[in-house]
Formats: structure tokens, C-alpha cells, sequence
């Protein structure tokens, strides 16, 4: 039996404390407590989506704003994410998703290159949702690639309520990470390219 795909990572900062534990191979279960509503929302969608078991604790400098906090649990969970997949064997390495919401519709590519990139491509309704400032979404996910080494390509195809937006990308990421990060019995212990490394 394979051994389990699973982290934990503790980051701690003048700004920031957070504890990501990620289980890669799980059924969806989540704990999430960032101190933002709505984020809580959108890692949800992460962990229903992609299957994994997540927990979350953080404590941030929201008496300033939440950038810090959602930037930093990008970090921490692509830190997280990178330990668990490990030297990335017998994975089938590429994901992609669409996922409608309503009006909206967003598509998220990913690769597990070992290179970080991210290709954003978002034009949200309006700035806000609720107290949630949409630009902060930019921030998580360049968090996540930078550490995770991953590319991860993220397009909202159409969209006019800046939630829904929001919510399929976060969905359309859980799925197409989850495929990506699925082994292939195909090529077990083997590493998906012609390098012979990610």
C-alpha cells in the first residue's frame, strides 16, 4: 500500500500565524478558520471539490485588512501541498475543469511542473463581495504556485455576479487539481515527463 499523501505545515510571521494540514487522497473533509467569512467559503469549495481533507487555523492582522491572512495561507497551503505530492511519481500531472455557476463559468488548467506560473485572467463585477476584497483572490493563488510549484492557468469565461465568479474558479481549482494530483495506475513510480524529474 502507497504511503499517505498528507502535510503539515506551521507558518509564523509578525503578521501572520497559520497551521495548513492537508490530507491529498481524503473525501472532502474541512476545518477552516481564517478569521474571513467568505474565504472560509471559497477553501471550501477547494476541499468539497478536489476531495481533499483540510484543515486551516489563522490568526492575522485583520485590524488592518485581510491581505496578509489570504496571502499567507496561499503560501502555507502551497508549501503544504508541495510536501505532500512529494517527488510527484505516478501522478497524472495535468488537471483542467469548467465549472458554471448560473451566469458564470470559469476554466482552471493546471500542470504540477515543478515551475511556478500563474495565468490570471478574472474581470470581477464589481471590487467587493460582502466586506471580501476580490483582489485578494490574485494574491492566494500566486501564493499557492510560487510554493507549490505548480502552473495553474485561471480563465472566468463569463460572469456578471462577482460571488458566482469567485465560486466557480474556486470550484473549477479543487476539481482540476484533484485530477491533476490523481495517480494513474498506468505509470506507477514513474515521474510523468521526459526530464525524469518535476
Amino acid at each position: 500500500m502507497s504511503s499517505p499523501r498528507t502535510a503539515e505545515i506551521t507558518r509564523n510571521t509578525n503578521e501572520t500565524q497559520i497551521r495548513v494540514a492537508i490530507n491529498l487522497d481524503g473525501s472532502g473533509k474541512q476545518n477552516l478558520n481564517t478569521g474571513v467569512p467568505f474565504f472560509d467559503h471559497m477553501l471550501d469549495q477547494i476541499a468539497r471539490h478536489g476531495l481533499f481533507d483540510l484543515d486551516i487555523e489563522a490568526k492575522g492582522d485583520l485590524h488592518i485588512d485581510a491581505h496578509h491572512t489570504v496571502e499567507d495561507i496561499g503560501i502555507t497551503l502551497g508549501q503544504a501541498f508541495a510536501k505532500a505530492i512529494g517527488e510527484r511519481k505516478g501522478i497524472r500531472r495535468y488537471g483542467h475543469a469548467y465549472v458554471p455557476l448560473d451566469e458564470s463559468l470559469s476554466r482552471v488548467v493546471i500542470d504540477l511542473s515543478g515551475r511556478p506560473g500563474l495565468e490570471f485572467h478574472v474581470d470581477f463585477a464589481r471590487s467587493m463581495s460582502g466586506t471580501f476584497d476580490l483582489d485578494l483572490t490574485r494574491e492566494f493563488f500566486q501564493g499557492f504556485v510560487n510554493h507549490a510549484l505548480v502552473t495553474v492557468h485561471i480563465d472566468n469565461l463569463r460572469g456578471e455576479n462577482a460571488h458566482h465568479q469567485c465560486e466557480t474558479v474556486f470550484k473549477a481549482f479543487g476539481r482540476a487539481l484533484r485530477m491533476a494530483t490523481e495517480l494513474d495506475p498506468r505509470i506507477a513510480g514513474v515521474i510523468p515527463s521526459t526530464k525524469g524529474s518535476l
